[in-house]
């Protein structure tokens, strides 16, 4: 028997049963052999207990009772934006490990202040920026790393979500709550990647364009954005697509290729022309697709 077999399953407990809750972190952790989820909270209690049946958690509490549960090693907070950065600190003090939704806070100084209480405690603190976990994205980043399309000059990403019929406003329509709307929402992971992809160079100038609508924060947002080194880059982000399908998608440019996801496609200039390099990618296990 080895040691990762002899260890015992994190024990861990989900503060919020949003979408993000409901979709992502309960299907993929309650699959985990190495993950015991024994407890999830959220105001609507109904709810946190109707989940809780259906994936097998067996305790409901309050976010401040899955805090002050000594049984929970790890919290994973995905609760409305402005409870992210009072939540993870307090998780933290309590020696709790932290997965925290994006964004980890409201403000750069509220980061900051988390990222000290990380510090402080010795415990893990983690984003769920997921893409930079992506196998194509990790072939991807290999190939710009390796120098293997050249110069960068370009990058230029999407993530467009289907236009759909709402009986209400939620807390991400509430910009007391969300901190801002689709460049929050979706922008903030998508910025991420592009810059994930080209190793976060340092940005020397940034531009802005938003597109508010009926709600308090912007429906659709457009970044452009330039890194000392010259990197342009352009990312446009929406709420409102009108098609079948969301849209999500990145292409890097080079002086000697180029890539782009989804689906990875990967050329690059080999004998003075074009040709196909994209390797094949192992899909991930237990639900982290």
């Amino acid at each position: 028997m080895t040691a990762e077999s002899k260890r015992s399953p994190v024990r861990v407990g989900i503060l919020g049963v949003g979408a993000v809750t409901q979709v992502v972190h309960l299907p993929m952790l309650t699959e985990r052999p190495d993950v015991d989820v024994v407890a999830v909270s959220d105001p609507d209690e109904m709810k946190a207990e109707a989940l809780g049946a259906r994936f097998g958690v067996p305790r409901i509490f309050s976010d401040e009772g899955i805090l002050n549960e000594d049984d929970v090693q790890a919290a994973v907070i995905c609760t409305p934006n402005n409870l992210h950065e009072s939540l993870a600190i307090e998780a933290l003090e309590r020696g709790k490990h932290v997965l925290v939704e994006k964004p980890l806070a409201m403000t750069a100084e509220g980061v900051q202040r988390v990222l000290d209480a990380a510090s402080a405690s010795g415990r893990h603190l983690a984003v769920g920026l997921n893409h930079r976990f992506r196998p194509d994205v990790g072939a991807l980043t290999s190939f710009v790393a390796g120098g293997e399309l050249g110069d960068l000059y370009a990058v230029r990403a999407n993530s467009l979500a289907r236009r759909v019929p709402s009986a209400g406003s939620t807390w991400r329509q509430r910009p007391d709550e969300a901190g801002g709307g689709a460049l929050m929402d979706l922008g903030v992971p998508i910025l991420d990647l592009a810059f994930w992809l080209t190793g976060y160079p340092k940005i020397a100038r940034v531009t802005a364009v938003f597109r508010t609508g009926e709600a308090e924060v912007e429906e659709a947002a457009t970044v452009f954005a330039v890194s000392e080194s010259g990197i342009a880059f352009s990312v446009e982000v929406s709420w409102n697509l009108f098609a079948e399908v969301d849209r999500h998608h990145c292409r890097v440019m080079g002086t000697e290729g180029s890539g782009s996801l989804p689906p990875l496609d990967i050329h690059k200039q080999l004998g003075g022309r074009p040709m196909d390099v994209t390797p094949g990618v192992t899909p991930s296990l237990n639900g982290e697709n």
